[in-house]
């Protein structure tokens, strides 16, 4: 299912640190590891399970290759989360009714 790889790939916080950086944007693996403590096979490995769980796409510019996040990868995330917008409000309503009567 591909939702257990987005959400196992999205578990370790270095690579949600990676994913958060390519929603500002596409970047090279080296303007990505700026500010990070990995060697730049550990930034490879991270960004090969982006890739894998659909998450980040590449893209080779010149002895660059560039990565962002795949447009599809998301959609999934969305979908996933749609199935439960539902039942929020109806939670958070009850709740509310349950806090107005134990007021009274």
């Amino acid at each position: 299912m591909p939702e257990n790889d987005i959400f196992k790939a999205l578990a370790d916080p270095t690579r949600r640190s990676i994913f958060e950086k390519l929603a500002a944007g596409s970047m090279h693996a080296s303007a990505l590891r700026e500010g990070m403590d990995i060697s730049q096979s550990a930034m490879s490995q991270h960004l090969a399970v982006l890739r894998n769980a659909g998450l980040v796409s590449e893209q080779r510019q010149g002895r660059f290759m560039h990565y962002e996040v795949d447009p599809d990868g998301l959609a999934l995330i969305a979908g996933w989360l749609a199935k439960y917008r539902a039942y929020w409000p109806q939670r958070v309503d009850a709740l509310k009714g349950l806090l107005k009567d134990m007021d009274q």
